[in-house]
């Protein structure tokens, strides 16, 4: 008898907390602050902080059940309660479901990510790029590569900092203006990152064909692996110089077959929107400027010949270049997600 009156007369689970002590327990560095979303017809509840929630149905004082953290993680714990009409949550489950939030935080935080997304519509400016005259209902057009390009990566641009909020989306160019190629992969490669944040570089451009007016098509292109440079930071490996070749030459190697797998991406989505009116040219290598100065994932987009007139009137098109821009979008996207669902290519 004398034992069960112990049960029954201590708490089971310490300390209980109230509803505003315990949304002010919850909260922890860049979570911003926590909020219960309460449903009193099936007494349950839904605690949100920043992006993570827990979810529980309430239970008696001292009943433990089952909480559901993220829509993937459950834990058997102590479950808040109902006392005079006001809820009581137990502290272990306070601490154990901030516990797990900031695990979360803590992963996300040194996660392999995608950062930064910088758009290069190329030429600008004096610099047309590819330029041809063309009869449309008796007038004559110029069809310019620059205004195509700049069409495309600004509805590009739009649709992945609508999608992606967290990430830098950057266009080396907004309006008819021509950065030099230097400055447009200085932009990317003076990006600040962190250890775990990766950026990708995509230049967009369109074709020509001055011997063949009847060459048409898109194509993406990368760095071709045999092409050799630096893409290290010396100063990170002031205490590893002797191994600084070895380093250089593995990083190269992952950001090569990275921009193989971001271009396989992106060609695949175009020839997905768009492939019914103009053909697939394949995966291409060349060491392109802005390729190969790039220091990350990079590749450089050809929409299509400018110098063949049926294709050059698709693209004078703003629903055809809607399809582009959705395709590259979709490409880009697609690769987001490999990479950032593996954590790195160095996992996959």
């Amino acid at each position: 008898m004398f034992l069960l009156f112990v049960i029954l007369v201590l708490p089971a689970f310490g300390q209980t907390l109230s509803m505003d002590e315990a949304l002010a327990s919850l909260v922890f560095s860049g979570a911003g602050k926590a909020v219960l979303r309460w449903d009193p017809f099936f007494t349950s509840g839904t605690l949100i902080v920043g992006d993570y929630q827990a979810a529980f149905v309430s239970g008696r004082a001292g009943e433990t059940g089952l909480v559901l953290l993220n829509h993937k993680d459950v834990l058997t714990l102590p479950l808040p309660y109902s006392e005079k009409g006001n809820i009581r949550f137990p502290e272990p489950f306070v601490t154990q479901v901030k516990s797990t939030f900031s695990r979360y935080a803590e992963e996300e935080r040194s996660r392999f990510r995608i950062a930064a997304i910088v758009i290069d519509p190329g030429h600008g400016g004096r610099d047309e790029g590819t330029a041809w005259n063309y009869k449309i209902q008796g007038k004559t057009v110029r069809i310019k590569e620059k205004d195509i390009v700049l069409n495309v990566s600004k509805q590009l641009h739009a649709s992945l900092k609508a999608a992606f909020p967290d990430k830098k989306v950057l266009l080396t160019r907004e309006g008819d203006t021509n950065p030099s190629k230097d400055d447009r992969v200085q932009m990317a490669n003076s990006l600040s990152l962190k250890d775990n944040e990766v950026a990708i570089f995509v230049s967009v451009h369109a074709n020509s064909s001055m011997g063949n007016r009847n060459a048409r098509g898109f194509e993406v292109w990368y760095l071709s692996p045999n092409y050799r440079r630096e893409v290290v930071d010396r100063s990170r490996y002031t205490d590893a110089m002797e191994a600084i070749h070895l380093i250089n030459s593995m990083i190269e190697e992952e950001i090569t077959t990275e921009s193989v797998i971001l271009a396989n991406y992106i060609l695949k989505r175009l020839d997905e929107n768009v492939g019914k009116e103009s053909p697939s040219r394949g995966l291409k290598a060349e060491e392109w400027f802005v390729v190969r100065n790039a220091r990350m994932p990079s590749v450089l987009i050809e929409l299509g010949f400018v110098s063949n007139q049926a294709e050059a009137l698709l693209m004078n098109s703003d629903a055809y270049l809607k399809k582009l821009s959705e395709a590259l979008y979709k490409g880009i996207s697609d690769f987001i997600a490999f990479f950032e669902r593996g954590g790195g290519l160095s996992t996959q």
